[in-house]
């Protein structure tokens, strides 16, 4: 049973720092396609990053690559998301999602609970 969970969400200042953790359980993350997902107040979910170790790609969404990065570690069998320079447009809650079958970041089908991020300014 693929399940995942994330956290590390908060309240930080414009500038700060996060790291968003996203625990897997059920399976291996270095055998399956884990992506970041974010929805702010009255807007559309956004697609952030996703990791696919297996095929060795890493993807953040361009507008946020010189601030964002993605990464896991298999020895907790997390992936986790880092944060830095953020700003209050980045405030949303900040999902993940996995490839139950695969490594596609096209096909991040099992969700996890949201974790919120409050960016003040």
């Amino acid at each position: 049973d693929v399940q995942l969970q994330a956290s590390g969400g908060g309240l930080v200042q414009t500038g700060g720092s996060l790291r968003l953790s996203c625990a897997a359980s059920g399976f291996t993350v270095d055998d399956h396609a884990i992506g970041w997902f974010r929805q702010a107040p009255g807007k559309e979910r956004q697609g952030v990053a996703c990791i696919s170790r297996k095929e060795r790609r890493e993807y953040v969404t361009d507008s946020l690559k010189d601030r964002f990065t993605i990464s896991s570690d298999t020895t907790k069998n997390t992936v986790y998301l880092q944060m830095n320079s953020l700003k209050p447009e980045d405030t949303a809650v900040y999902s993940c999602a996995a490839d139950p079958y695969g490594t596609s970041c096209l096909q991040l089908d099992s969700w996890g609970q949201g974790t919120l991020v409050t960016v003040s300014s």
